[in-house]
């Protein structure tokens, strides 16, 4: 019976999110709300006009009119009319999809009612069924809403501003490159870099971060986020479903289709559940025949039985999980990623950019013998200016401070984990690791260990211009402040193991490793040996959650029981190689995942246990005939049945709070971090903010 419900939201989301996918713009997943809303409108009043007819009859029945027109014929059409959606979604079960589950129980109870005259018990029980469906199905869409409005904030018109006239357009209409200028007030309707002025902005729509942002030139910004304070000016960089809330988007998607391990298993257990059912109301017929109340008690055994409460045990959880997990910028694809969080026992972490903030600085050029330190940098920037490494942004940003002018390149190639080769005006250019250029240039292997040592701690970037080893720069990556307490807060979870992985020198992963305390370190990994590492892990029996930027880690990532790619930036969301992506870069997100998996896995074992319980009590009272006679016995065996649907919603929905709580907890802790920092000190902070604007 629940199935029919099920089906038909299933249904009607899937056809909203086709539309939406090819029109973004004008089918946003709030119009499909309006849509969805309107069609259980039309259900609830097709219900009323059917249960009136029922009730009609009922109360003629009771008055003792004797007349067909008012006890039977009413009675028969309210039947036919609330009996045809299930008969119809009975006849796809059995024929189409070729299951039997709920639908098809409450059908052929139905029919026995039918049968054996009982029209006013078959269309109050009808009506009873799809009632109670339709409330279920109004709670659980609610749940899909609360995830769609996430990502339905995108405007449907954008300013686009072209030789300095502004006007309107269809957001469907701008393209990459384009310039779009966004009002205090306003929602992002692109992705883009702040060209002209500065701002706030808020992100709590994608990263569930309470704190707004500063924005000024050169600023990142994301489609959905709120712009506040002042009038910027955006170059376009991704439109649609390529910006980070479309591709959002995609993932909640995704990850609704999916069927988690358990809820397979579920699927399964309740087709051979069924039949059992049907063979145990058979039996309740036969043992009663003869009887009045033989074709009620086992028309009562069918509705209390109808395992769809069991159906919605794992659908229902995992819905409120993802809906928890998308208010704190949590994306998860498919809810296997979920209930694999709820059992790791080992994490990976990559440094660069997870451990460690990604914002290099040059501290230290470290030239060879016979070579000026700004021959050095020179030769790196004039190799580095095509790379979008973190390592080669730092050395861009010392360059252009020092007002060196990059060479012209006529080839540039770069070697995978490995680093750049690039034919310039000023020469054929090696810049990467110390490894790679010792392989390359052996004469030189004296020089280069001279030189590690003077960067010893450091991340460096090791140059050689045609054949000459010209030494190495230096660079410097800060640790993030929540490492430490995170990685103790996952050991508190059950963590056995937390490891870093890095294609950095083992003297850098040691003072970081050092400074986070983990309990192991791989240095100078290249993707392919991460990944192997990974394999390995699993292999020895470890549940493994593998924490990267979702690009050079895509083999490791892939590999991991649970793979998280971290941050808005780039690539990362869409890393097909991740099951989980984080919409921020905030560490704290990952012992709250893993949380949120043993939160929900325990919700779903309750609803599974809660069902089966409350499902044997009504068949014992619905075959001893302890629910009641006639008519009143099919009416409590449909509010029994209500019931137990009615507790593993409820019980599933309580996981909204979990996320609720997270965040209360983690924005009084940032007020009161703040509210340490001082007046005086914020004050400043501020006027630091303007004046780097």
């Amino acid at each position: 019976m629940t199935q029919l419900a099920t089906d038909q939201a299933h249904h009607s989301h899937e056809h909203g999110a086709h539309d939406h996918k090819h029109d973004h713009r004008h089918d946003s997943p709030v119009e499909c709300c309006s849509h969805h809303e309107l069609e259980i409108e039309r259900y609830l009043i097709l219900y009323l006009v059917g249960g009136m007819l029922a009730l009609t009859s009922w109360i003629a029945t009771l008055a003792d009119i004797s007349s067909p027109l008012v006890t039977t014929i009413p009675a028969v059409i309210g039947a036919i009319m609330l009996a045809l959606p299930l008969f119809k979604a009975s006849f796809e079960e059995i024929f189409l999809k070729h299951r039997i589950s709920s639908s098809s129980l409450a059908a052929l109870a139905i029919l026995g009612a039918l049968a054996t005259n009982e029209y006013v018990t078959a269309a109050l029980l009808a009506f009873i069924l799809l009632v109670a469906d339709q409330v279920l199905r109004r709670t659980a869409f609610g749940a899909q809403r609360a995830i769609e409005e996430l990502v339905g904030l995108t405007p449907d018109i954008a300013r686009l501003v072209e030789d300095g006239v502004e006007r309107e357009v269809s957001v469907s209409e701008v393209t990459v490159g384009a310039v779009v200028r966004v009002r205090p007030g306003e929602n992002l309707p692109i992705d883009g870099e702040v060209i002209t002025g500065t701002t706030t902005i808020n992100q709590a729509s994608l990263t569930g971060e309470a704190m707004p942002i500063e924005a000024s030139q050169g600023t990142e910004v994301f489609a959905g986020t709120t712009n506040l304070t002042g009038v910027i000016d955006i170059r376009v960089t991704r439109i649609g479903e390529d910006t980070a809330i479309g591709k959002v988007s995609e993932l909640i998607r995704a990850a609704e289709s999916s069927k988690s391990p358990r809820q397979l298993l579920i699927e399964q257990v309740s087709r051979f559940f069924v039949p059992v059912a049907i063979a145990v109301a058979a039996l309740v017929w036969y043992l009663n025949r003869g009887t009045d109340d033989a074709a009620i008690k086992a028309i009562t055994v069918l509705v209390v039985v109808c395992p769809s409460a069991l159906l919605l045990a794992s659908p229902s959880s995992m819905v409120a999980a993802f809906a928890a997990a998308a208010r704190l910028g949590i994306m998860i694809k498919q809810t296997h990623f979920l209930e694999a969080a709820a059992g790791v026992d080992a994490v990976v972490l990559d440094k660069t950019g997870t451990i460690t903030t990604g914002q290099f600085e040059v501290s230290r050029l470290a030239p060879a013998e016979g070579i000026e330190g700004a021959d050095l940098l020179a030769s790196a920037a004039h190799a580095e200016q095509s790379s979008n490494h973190p390592l080669a942004s730092s050395i861009m940003r010392t360059a252009q401070a020092a007002r060196i002018n990059p060479a012209e390149v006529s080839h540039y190639e770069e070697i995978h984990g490995r680093g750049v080769k690039a034919n310039t005006g000023a020469g054929e250019i090696h810049a990467g690791r110390a490894g790679w250029i010792r392989e390359l240039f052996p004469h030189a292997a004296d020089q280069i260990d001279a030189v590690e040592k003077r960067i010893e701690g450091m991340s460096g970037v090791h140059v050689a211009r045609d054949g000459r080893y010209l030494g190495a720069v230096g660079l410097e990556d800060k640790v993030r402040a929540q490492a430490k307490p995170v990685i103790e807060r996952l050991r508190e979870a059950g963590v056995r193991t937390v490891s870093i992985f890095t294609g950095d020198r083992l003297s850098v992963a040691r003072r970081v490793g050092q400074t986070v305390g983990a309990d192991r370190l791989e240095a100078e990994c290249l993707p392919e040996e991460k990944h192997e590492q990974i394999r390995a892990m699993v292999k020895q029996g470890y549940k493994v959650m593998m924490v990267g930027d979702g690009i050079n880690d895509g083999p490791a990532l892939a590999e991991a029981d649970v793979g998280v790619a971290m941050g808005l930036r780039g690539s990362d969301i869409a890393a097909n190689s991740a099951g989980v992506a984080l919409m921020t870069d905030d560490l704290n997100r990952l012992p709250f995942l893993v949380d949120l998996g043993r939160r929900a896995r325990a919700i779903t074992g309750q609803n599974i246990a809660a069902s089966i319980i409350i499902a044997m009590v009504g068949l014992t009272l619905a075959a001893t005939g302890n629910l009641g006679e006639g008519g009143a016995a099919v009416f409590f065996a449909a509010m029994f049945h209500f019931a137990g649907d009615v507790f593993v919603l409820g019980n599933s929905f309580r996981l909204f709070r979990f996320g609720e709580d997270f965040l209360a907890a983690e924005h009084q802790a940032k007020e009161a971090a703040e509210a340490r920092k001082g007046p005086a000190r914020r004050e400043g902070s501020v006027r630091l903010n303007a004046a780097t604007a």
